[in-house]
């Protein structure tokens, strides 16, 4: 269990994150309502300007890729999973900030959306190999009021503040009418005293109250309302 001192782990990560970050970051204007930017002109490309090309970058220890679903861009005929697309894999604190700063947070998504932080090569699907087998804890939260607890489930996540954290797989923010929904998945739903250790990690770097249930993705497929949790922290 982690211990919660003057600041929590997430304040404390988000701090030391942001004091790495490059500071040369332009204003521009906006992205227009529901749009995602899928690279500012920073992130393209340094060759440009030499000072920012001599940035000293700071790596994570995995690269991570951001995805959306967009619910404009489903359809009845088009099977699960096809309407999500890949935004931009990011492997370095200064990129992570890069797009993270040029991208809508979850109070600004469209009411449908999904969108996902995962580890580099692996699909927020079940179908996907390392998911297969795995499961996931989710919290709710009131509608616009996610963005905070957004931002801080991917610093912990990128910032390997979870003992297991090789078990995550990555986390997903669904954007609803009446609530936002943040999960995390993870790779082995078996493994109770893994999944138990992130969820109640979890629970404390957001200083999240509620209880909190955590569903294998075998159960979740069969999109019973009734489904019971497995583990519940």
């Amino acid at each position: 269990m982690v211990e919660v001192q003057d600041k929590s782990m997430a304040e404390e990560m988000e701090e030391k994150l942001r004091n790495l970050r490059v500071d040369d970051e332009e204003d521009d204007e906006g992205p227009e309502e529901g749009e995602i930017v899928e690279e500012s002109e920073e992130t393209r490309s340094s060759m440009g300007n030499p000072a920012k090309s001599l940035v000293t970058k700071h790596p994570l220890e995995h690269s991570w890729t951001f995805w959306f679903d967009n619910p404009s861009a489903r359809s009845k005929d088009v099977p699960w999973g096809n309407s999500i697309r890949s935004i931009y894999t990011f492997s370095t604190v200064e990129d992570f900030w890069s797009i993270y700063n040029n991208i809508h947070h979850p109070s600004k998504l469209a009411v449908g959306a999904d969108f996902h932080c995962f580890k580099n090569k692996i699909e927020p699907k079940w179908e996907d190999p390392v998911c297969a087998n795995g499961g996931k804890w989710t919290m709710n939260f009131p509608r616009v009021k996610s963005d905070t607890s957004w931002l801080y489930t991917l610093l912990a996540m990128i910032g390997e503040q979870f003992d297991y954290g090789d078990e995550i797989c990555g986390a997903v923010v669904n954007v609803r009418g009446k609530q936002d929904k943040i999960c995390i998945w993870t790779k082995n739903a078996a493994n109770e005293a893994a999944q138990v250790s992130i969820g109640k990690q979890w629970k404390d770097f957001l200083d999240y109250n509620d209880p909190m249930g955590f569903i294998f993705h075998e159960d979740a497929k069969k999109f019973d309302k009734n489904v019971k949790n497995k583990y519940t922290v």
